[in-house]
């Protein structure tokens, strides 16, 4: 649990930071909570004297460093899309004055009704974002990076959160589920990656829409890692049959724009699928990893629609057989010994 405003010093340090800015000028008696993170960062609203909101952010070193989210800010804010301005800034300290994205996050505002709109329009500014994407700008989305994250699920999902141990046999198995997953994702054309480009980081807009948050770890690398992480969201879920329909326009617009997508629409939903289980994968992995280590209990809600995602796409390709097999194991063992989430 965090401090209370009286005791938080970091909070102090903010309103004196504020104090002493020239420009622009804000009330630093109106900070409040914006919202937090799965990191150590927090995020405050303050009122301006004109009548505004300002966001600042609060990134404590030496858990957490700004540079990468100024690098990347400025790099993606060249393309076009909406991301936060940086007005002021205190990189020492860990301390950034962003312009105000408001509060409606994607994930508020979807509906049935609303979705398909909110979806093209997030579609559209991933292209543009994809479209003008440079090699050397961003650490590459190597192999061993996919195969750390990758190695989440067995390290924090079945070791620390379901307690269990992997034989050699089961081993070996997810291993060469893994080096499928690792070929195809490396076979991919490269672009700028976002990495979580979902619905709780992508705020609703009259202009510009969507505004884009938390970029701050993108990396260069496959060109359906965002796609995915759109459509097949850890915090809501839509039919297969419209996410099959957005993935077509997305494929449409993207080989209109000119990115290097295959020709071909099954071969590209092919990369979509196995790109997706990867990130499936590693975020089992990352939620458990909350829990266990960070105390963050929210997220295990999340887990089963994770994990229906992870089995519908094992179940349509050969090659993760394994994992199915390995995944009914290890339901049959928590069964046995009564595990709950």
């Amino acid at each position: 649990m965090s401090e209370s405003p009286k005791t938080d010093r970091r909070l102090d340090d903010i309103s004196a930071w504020l104090t002493q800015l020239d420009s622009p000028k804000t009330l630093p008696d109106t900070l409040r909570a914006a919202s937090a993170d799965a990191s150590f960062r927090r995020y405050f609203r303050v009122d301006t004297v004109d009548g505004g909101s300002l966001i600042v952010m609060d990134a404590p070193p030496p858990q957490e460093n700004v540079r990468p989210f100024l690098q990347v800010a400025d790099l993606f804010g060249k393309t076009g899309v909406t991301v936060p301005q940086v007005l002021a800034k205190d990189i020492t300290r860990g301390f950034l004055l962003l312009s105000d994205l408001g509060s409606t996050t994607y994930l508020k505002q979807l509906s049935a009704d609303t979705a398909h709109k909110l979806y093209l329009d997030a579609i559209d500014a991933l292209i543009l974002l994809q479209v003008q994407s440079r090699p050397g700008q961003l650490p590459e989305y190597d192999r061993a990076a996919l195969h750390r994250e990758l190695m989440l699920f067995p390290d924090w999902y079945v070791s620390k959160h379901l307690g269990a141990r992997l034989n050699d046999a089961q081993t070996t198995s997810l291993n060469q589920v893994f080096d499928a997953l690792l070929a195809n994702n490396l076979a991919q054309p490269q672009v700028y990656v976002h990495r979580d480009y979902h619905s709780r980081n992508l705020m609703v807009l009259d202009k510009g829409n969507p505004g884009i948050l938390d970029f701050q770890d993108a990396l260069y690398g496959p060109i359906t890692y965002d796609l995915v992480s759109l459509l097949r969201d850890a915090y809501i879920q839509w039919d297969e049959e419209m996410v099959l329909d957005w993935v077509i326009r997305y494929w449409e617009r993207a080989r209109r724009a000119g990115l290097p997508v295959s020709h071909d629409v099954d071969a590209f939903y092919k990369d979509v699928e196995f790109m997706g289980l990867q990130r499936h994968l590693k975020v089992l992995g990352i939620f458990a990893r909350l829990y266990h280590r960070d105390g963050k209990d929210g997220y295990l809600n999340d887990i089963p629609l994770v994990m229906d995602y992870t089995r519908k796409t094992a179940y349509r390709y050969k090659e993760f057989t394994p994992l199915i097999k390995l995944l009914d194991t290890l339901d049959e063992n928590t069964t046995k010994i009564g595990y709950t989430f």
